[in-house]
C-alpha cells in the first residue's frame, strides 16, 4: 500500500479511535456510583476550597464531555453528565478541570505559554489552509512551505497542551486521594477515565504531526 494512503488512514482513524476509547470509558464509569455519593459539583467545590480558590465559580454547561476551565472568567464548567451526577466519571472529570484551576493559580508555565498561543493559533490555523490550497492549485512551492510553517504553529500548540493535560490529571488524582473520597477500586476507575481522556490529546498531536510530515513529503516530490 502507498505510504501516502497509509498516512491518510492513520490521520483519519487515530482521532476516531481515541474518541471511541474516551467515550466508552467515560460511559462505563458513568454507570458506577462513587461510594461517597459526591456529585461532580461537590468534588469541584471541595478541591477549589482546599486550594483557596473560592473566587472560581462552578457552572453547568450543556453537551457531553464539554467540561472546561476558563481562566479569563475563573469558571469551572461542568457538563450535564458531570455537574449533578454521582459517578466515578463525574468526579474524575470535575477534579481534572479543577486541576487546571490550580495550574492557573500557581502560574503553571506550560499553561501560561499555551494561553499566550491561542490568539496566534486561531489565525494561523485558518490562514494555513488557504496557503496550502493555493499552493497545490498553483503548484507554487513557497505557498506550500508557508502553509506548512503556519500549520506547525498549531502542532506546537498541541505539543504544549500535552503536559498541561497530563499535569491536570495528575493533580486531579492527588486531590481526590488527599480528600479521601476514593476506595481502591475507584482509584483504578478514575485513573482509567483520566488516561482515556489524555489519549485523545496524544492521538490529536500524532495525527497533526503526521499531517505536517505528509505535506512536507508531498512538497519535496513536487520540486
Amino acid at each position: 500500500m502507498d505510504i501516502n494512503i497509509i498516512m491518510v488512514l492513520v490521520i483519519i482513524l487515530l482521532p476516531i479511535l481515541a474518541q471511541f476509547k474516551v467515550k466508552s470509558t467515560y460511559r462505563k464509569y458513568a454507570e458506577k456510583i462513587n461510594s461517597r455519593g459526591f456529585t461532580g459539583k461537590d468534588i469541584a467545590q471541595k478541591i477549589l476550597s482546599k486550594n483557596g480558590l473560592d473566587n472560581v465559580n462552578i457552572i453547568p454547561v450543556s453537551g457531553e464531555l464539554s467540561d472546561h476551565y476558563n481562566p479569563k472568567n475563573k469558571t469551572v464548567a461542568l457538563s450535564n453528565g458531570i455537574y449533578d451526577e454521582k459517578s466515578i466519571s463525574s468526579i474524575a472529570v470535575a477534579a481534572h478541570e479543577c486541576g487546571h484551576a490550580i495550574q492557573d493559580k500557581i502560574g503553571y508555565s506550560f499553561m501560561r505559554f499555551r494561553s499566550s498561543m491561542v490568539p496566534v493559533v486561531n489565525i494561523t490555523s485558518t490562514i494555513s489552509s488557504i496557503f496550502i490550497l493555493i499552493g497545490f492549485i498553483t503548484e507554487f512551492i513557497d505557498f506550500l512551505n508557508i502553509g506548512i510553517i503556519l500549520l506547525s504553529a498549531g502542532l506546537l500548540f498541541q505539543l504544549v497542551t500535552l503536559p498541561v493535560e497530563f499535569d491536570a490529571s495528575r493533580r486531579a488524582r492527588n486531590e481526590l486521594i488527599e480528600l479521601g473520597v476514593l476506595s481502591d477500586n475507584e482509584k483504578t476507575g478514575v485513573k482509567k477515565v483520566l488516561s482515556a481522556a489524555a489519549f485523545t490529546y496524544v492521538a490529536g498531536f500524532l495525527a497533526s504531526a503526521l499531517q505536517v510530515l505528509r505535506l512536507v513529503l508531498m512538497t519535496r516530490r513536487r520540486r
